[in-house]
């Protein structure tokens, strides 16, 4: 996962500077949003608990990954860094879609 945010950080260092409060700041909370909310869960104790915050999650994954595609789409991030980090994304999905089947 944090490879996954540091990659976010790193590519939108690049994006347009009329986009620092557009894609660059949504696609950073939402990729900063998956790190936390895991971790917050991972602290818990309670099941009921642990699998809202990592289905909280789940759903930011999904949001940082539609703005990446969104992101590549204009242009703003190089084919080679799009693709490593939506492999990279669709990894951190897998699991955490395997650990809420568990709970």
């Amino acid at each position: 996962m944090k490879e996954y945010v540091h990659g976010v950080y790193d590519i939108t260092e690049k994006f347009p500077k009329n986009e620092i409060f557009g894609s660059t700041s949504q696609i950073r909370r939402a990729s900063l949003s998956i790190l936390l909310n895991y971790t917050e869960g991972f602290a818990r104790q309670r099941s009921a608990v642990m699998k809202n915050f990592y289905e909280i999650s789940y759903g930011s994954l999904k949001e940082s990954m539609i703005l990446l595609e969104f992101s590549y789409e204009r242009k703003y991030v190089p084919k080679t860094d799009f693709e490593r980090l939506y492999n990279i994304g669709d990894q951190i999905g897998k699991m955490l879609w395997s650990i809420l089947l568990k709970i």
